[in-house]
């Protein structure tokens, strides 16, 4: 049987520039010439505006799937941003897996690197600002269509062009997607019991966590 894989099609790496009045970010990030150095906090290089609801061990690292710009590209055509990788804010830009077929708590190799699958993206404003839009948020949220992140397990260094293999799956009933449609989409109001075993999930992120004990508890 054929391993699980991602082809990277690009690393990108960004620093914080003047994005909406006052406010910064690093949304739009840039691909990487040769290796890319990867630590606990994830790319060497990159760096993030809003630390509160950005960066940290459970949002080291950044994929979305290219899988999905296709898509994107029907329902926003001749959009610039779409024309190469980077449109999402992502770090990496993959291809062969995406949010259905990628689980919580799976580890990939990424060079030499091991990373896993902690949560996926929440989207925010700064995504319809960035494309001028006013439901690419909206759209995220209902189609699970939202990247994921992974803390680092093993620091090391990767370059496009390779591949990231799947090393362990300890959780193969929670797909990204799954996850994020009961946290974010709304399924919670009809799976209770769902929201009480992910509450319960020590791989999940914190903040997720947090989220589903919340839900859990609601009468």
């Amino acid at each position: 049987m054929t391993t699980p894989h991602m082809m990277i099609d690009a690393l990108l790496t960004g620093t914080p520039m003047p994005f909406r009045g006052e406010d910064h970010s690093a949304i739009a990030k840039r691909p990487v010439d040769g290796p890319v150095q990867i630590g606990w906090q994830g790319f060497v290089g990159d760096a993030v505006a809003d630390r509160i609801h950005h960066g940290g061990l459970d949002k080291a690292i950044h994929l979305y799937p290219q899988d999905h710009y296709g898509w994107w590209r029907d329902a926003k055509p001749g959009h610039a941003l779409l024309d190469a990788p980077g449109a999402f804010g992502e770090n990496i830009a993959s291809r062969g897996l995406t949010e259905e077929a990628m689980f919580l708590g799976d580890r990939y190799t990424l060079g030499t690197a091991i990373v896993e699958v902690s949560h996926g993206r929440q989207p925010c404003w700064k995504l319809d600002h960035r494309f001028g839009a006013r439901d690419v948020m909206a759209t995220i949220v209902r189609t699970a269509r939202c990247g994921i992140y992974f803390r680092v397990i093993q620091e090391g260094e990767a370059q496009a062009g390779t591949r990231m293999d799947l090393i362990e799956r300890p959780l193969p009933e929670w797909s990204i997607d799954r996850v994020f449609r009961l946290l974010i989409g709304g399924g919670h109001k009809g799976d209770r019991a769902a929201v009480r075993a992910l509450a319960d999930q020590p791989l999940l992120a914190d903040a997720w966590r947090e989220r589903a004990y919340k839900f859990a508890a609601m009468p």
